[in-house]
């Protein structure tokens, strides 16, 4: 029995973050479009510079945060400054944005109506569900009129801060990831650009309404503090902000997703 405890301390300890980091390679939690796709572009450069890149894809917001946080990862790329921020705030971590690649504007998608004007009263907008996003998606909709926000300026607002609504909105708020499964439920929904490309949206051409080039919304490489130092990151940094990377993106993602450096 002794030796069987022991042997399920020591499984539980594996791969948390005490393990040793390989100087020749470099693990990166990252979502499927468009950051594992560009991650994969840029394998080869930094294959031959001696370092492997090992890419974790998944297919929510919440587990590449986590496992980078525990050292199990060693650095993520998906996330916006606003998310990380929250994200930080609401789980007690202390994860830091190391640097900005791209941008993905925002857009608003129907099954149901060609363009915005067609929303019909009362009609029904799915939202993402956490404070980051839904106030990227609110900010969208009063961009464009159909709302007023009790703060005009606030980041993270929720359906609570809409203080004028003309055509009586209503918000149904889910999570980021299952919002292009429910397009054909509701009236128009607020997707995020690497879930409405993974789903085969065309952000440039099926969206109603879209973010503006200047979106603050700048996605990150992230990680804890100690990997601003981390030689291998230093690395991955200088690949995905070189003039290759920029061609690549401006050439495969026809504006869909922008590069911030």
């Amino acid at each position: 029995m002794l030796l069987a405890a022991l042997a399920t301390l020591a499984i539980a300890g594996c791969g948390k973050s005490d393990r040793a980091a390989d100087p020749h390679v470099l693990t990166v939690a990252a979502t499927a479009v468009p950051h594992a796709e560009i991650l994969d572009f840029v394998k080869p450069t930094l294959a031959k510079e001696g370092l492997k890149l090992d890419v974790r894809v998944f297919n929510d917001y919440v587990q590449p945060n986590v496992q980078v946080s525990e050292g199990r990862i060693d650095v993520n790329y998906f996330e916006t400054g606003p998310y990380l921020e929250e994200f930080n705030k609401a789980k007690g971590t202390h994860l830091v944005p190391l640097a900005g690649i791209h941008i993905e504007p925002f857009g608003a998608y129907s099954r149901k109506w060609k363009k915005i004007g067609d929303l019909p009263n009362g009609a029904t907008v799915a939202i993402p569900n956490e404070p980051s996003n839904s106030g990227r998606a609110l900010q969208l909709l009063a961009h464009a009129g159909l709302i007023s926000l009790k703060d005009p300026k606030s980041m993270t607002a929720t359906p609570k801060d809409v203080v004028q609504n003309a055509k009586n909105l209503k918000f149904r708020e889910i999570e980021a990831a299952t919002l292009p499964r429910v397009l054909g439920e509701v009236d128009m929904a607020m997707i995020n650009t690497n879930y409405a490309l993974d789903a085969g949206l065309n952000p440039t051409h099926d969206a109603l309404l879209i973010e503006g080039k200047d979106s603050p919304y700048v996605n990150f490489v992230v990680g804890t503090e100690k990997a601003r130092t981390d030689p291998r990151v230093a690395k991955l940094i200088a690949a995905l902000r070189s003039p290759e990377v920029k061609a690549f993106i401006e050439r495969k993602y026809s504006g869909a997703v922008v590069p911030a450096f």
